[in-house]
């Protein structure tokens, strides 16, 4: 677990996620899912790397099921950048660092 990984539940979402002032990237993710245990550690360097100006968050869906159905969640891992508590943008699925990376800079 990295010191610069939030974890998020559906109790703490709205702090956390809608009125950060950073824009945030949630990851909604699964301990039984192995694409999700693949993208764990890119997002930890990705958190390093963007620290103080991206916070990267990880939702387990099966301990928050409200978040991931708001959001229309429908497979994992499901990661969604929010800026000023909107959706900005959603990839579906594992990427390697480089499109991750590519995928942040886009939007940020």
């Amino acid at each position: 677990m990295s010191e610069h990984i939030h974890y998020v539940t559906d109790d703490t979402f709205e702090a956390e996620v809608l009125q950060s002032s950073l824009p945030v990237l949630l990851d909604f993710w699964a301990e039984w899912c192995g694409p999700c245990k693949m993208v764990a550690p890119i997002l930890e360097e990705l958190a390093e790397q963007y620290a103080g100006r991206l916070k990267i968050a990880k939702l387990d869906v099966d301990n928050n099921p409200a978040s991931p159905a708001k959001f229309s969640v429908r497979s994992i891992p499901t990661l969604i950048l929010f800026k000023n508590g909107n959706v900005e943008a959603t990839k579906i699925g594992a990427l390697p660092k480089s499109q991750l990376a590519a995928f942040i800079d886009s939007h940020l």
